[in-house]
């Protein structure tokens, strides 16, 4: 039930122009109130209004619109609405113009100025983007344009203030920055169309009013350059997260980008999915590339989280992370072409106690592996909270054994066990066991081998799902879901599930 505040606010917003002369009587208190209002209902003329006369230092999108006291949630992390974001930026771009411009106009004086836009926390991975969303790519070129206009408009106005005030113009820009000033701390995500624009606005943001400072920067399909370009453009203060991917560099890439990496004191997390990658069959030359690699990797002494996912790391796993002086939280090995051996040395590592993410998707986890995967399992049970484990070769035999221990890690909250050759019957079994885990709150499984056409395998593309018995087969999972009072957990077929937001909020710093 919405508060009578917020039930007001929603009135107020609605008429743009009664706010607008109300706005210099509004306590501020109430500002927060009437931003999470105008968000949600899209008043975007408000919203801008809002953001001009923002009576703090700080304005936070996530937390304003995190929702409390009953009041409508607008989970800007799963869905963010494009026309109010790109309003918000527009209303910080309207606030420096007029400080830049000393116009006050109709405004209300300000007892602090705005100092940072905070725009973390909008996260688009595996969400589905209509009309009226923005993902965090199109966010991160509307900023980047949003730095180099209002750098250009800072530099045109320090020139006509040094013609005017016959002062160096390098002084009057100085005075100007100084006073005028915002930081956007903001998730950044660049490919190669949007590169060149990216690059410019953190090259004349860094003396402009208007300041990307990232947390967390993805990029695809760079090269070298371009992509040591960028991070050496970053503020190494800030850095938490750096994702590269489907760059092709191979270990003599890495071994040149990594020394770019040193001076993120505050890294914690390291993903180089797609990277080529291949320790198989090296050369001399390449292992002392490989040696290099791990000794730079293991010179991130904050790191808590690492994916290199989709690199042939047969055996090397106790030459790359041996050396990690800190464990890690989270490790992705998804089609890493995994050997027992390098399951064995997971289990006895200074990372198993910690390791509260892992994912081992598209590694053979049966037969051999399957041993020291129990044992890996066993020995994380009391800290994993997320294991991906699809496409592991994992039959109806396999998951007979595997339960049991799957079982004993109560932690457990997000289960992964897609494209696995199970039927019905291993599934039902899986489910039942599981109940009594509190903690689990999404299970995503694999399409039961029996409902399949022609008992087809499930990994022939070709392969025809019979519809009806697989209908049946999930009415039959809720049904029990039911019976045993764990709606709150969800079993699906279906990849694309959106998890819930607490689920969510409890990976947020991964």
């Amino acid at each position: 039930m919405m508060s009578l505040v917020f039930i007001c606010s929603r009135r107020l917003v609605s008429d743009h122009s009664s706010l607008r002369r109300a706005l210099p009587l509004i306590p501020e208190e109430l500002y927060p109130m009437l931003f999470r209002a105008a968000f949600l209902d899209k008043k975007t003329l408000v919203l801008q209004d809002l953001v001009q006369t923002w009576p703090f230092s700080v304005l936070s999108l996530q937390r304003l619109l995190q929702g409390d006291e009953g009041h409508h949630p607008v989970q800007l992390y799963e869905k963010a609405n494009r026309l109010c974001v790109q309003t918000v930026i527009l209303g910080v771009m309207a606030y420096l113009r007029e400080e830049l411009a000393g116009q006050k106009e109709w405004r209300p004086p300000r007892k602090q100025r705005l100092r940072l836009l905070d725009m973390m926390g909008t996260h688009d991975d595996g969400l589905e983007h209509g009309p009226d969303t923005m993902s965090v790519w199109s966010r991160t070129v509307a900023l980047a344009k949003a730095c180099i206009d209002m750098a250009k408009r800072q530099h045109k106005e320090s020139t006509q203030a040094s013609k005017c005030r016959r002062v160096p113009e390098d002084m009057a820009a100085s005075s100007a920055y100084s006073a005028m000033c915002v930081d956007v701390r903001v998730d950044l995500f660049v490919n190669r169309t949007s590169y060149a624009v990216l690059r410019e606005a953190l090259m004349l943001g860094s003396h402009g009013p208007l300041r990307l400072q990232c947390r967390d920067i993805r990029a695809e399909e760079l090269s070298l350059r371009s992509t040591v370009t960028l991070l050496e453009l970053l503020n190494p203060d800030y850095l938490r997260q750096i994702d590269l991917r489907f760059n092709n560099l191979g270990l003599p890439g890495l071994n040149a980008l990594l020394p770019s990496m040193r001076r993120f004191t505050h890294l914690l997390s390291l993903k180089l999915p797609y990277s080529n990658i291949d320790v198989m069959r090296l050369a001399p030359a390449a292992e002392e590339a490989l040696q290099n690699f791990a000794s730079q990797i293991c010179q991130l002494s904050a790191l808590r989280e690492l994916n290199l996912g989709s690199s042939r790391l047969s055996g090397r796993l106790s030459q790359l992370l041996g050396g990690l002086r800190t464990p890690l939280e989270s490790l992705e090995l998804a089609f890493c072409c995994l050997l027992p051996a390098d399951l064995h040395y997971l289990s006895r590592s200074i990372h198993i106690s910690f390791l509260k993410k892992l994912n081992l998707s598209g590694n053979n986890l049966s037969g051999v592996h399957l041993q020291p995967f129990l044992q890996l399992l066993h020995s994380v049970s009391t800290s994993l909270l997320h294991l991906d484990v699809m496409d592991c070769r994992l039959s109806d035999s396999t998951m007979a054994t595997l339960t049991p221990v799957l079982c004993c890690c109560r932690c457990l909250r997000f289960l992964g066990l897609f494209c696995n050759p199970v039927t019905c019957q291993g599934i039902r079994t899986l489910l039942l066991r599981s109940l009594h885990m509190a903690d689990l709150q999404l299970v995503i499984y694999a399409i039961p081998y029996d409902c399949y056409l022609d008992a087809q395998p499930p990994d022939d593309v070709r392969a025809l799902i019979n519809v009806d018995k697989l209908v049946r087969f999930e009415e039959e999972v809720q049904e029990t879901l039911i019976h045993a009072q764990r709606t709150d957990m969800v079993w699906t077929y279906r990849t694309g599930e959106a998890p819930s937001p607490e689920y969510l909020s409890a990976y947020k710093d991964f």
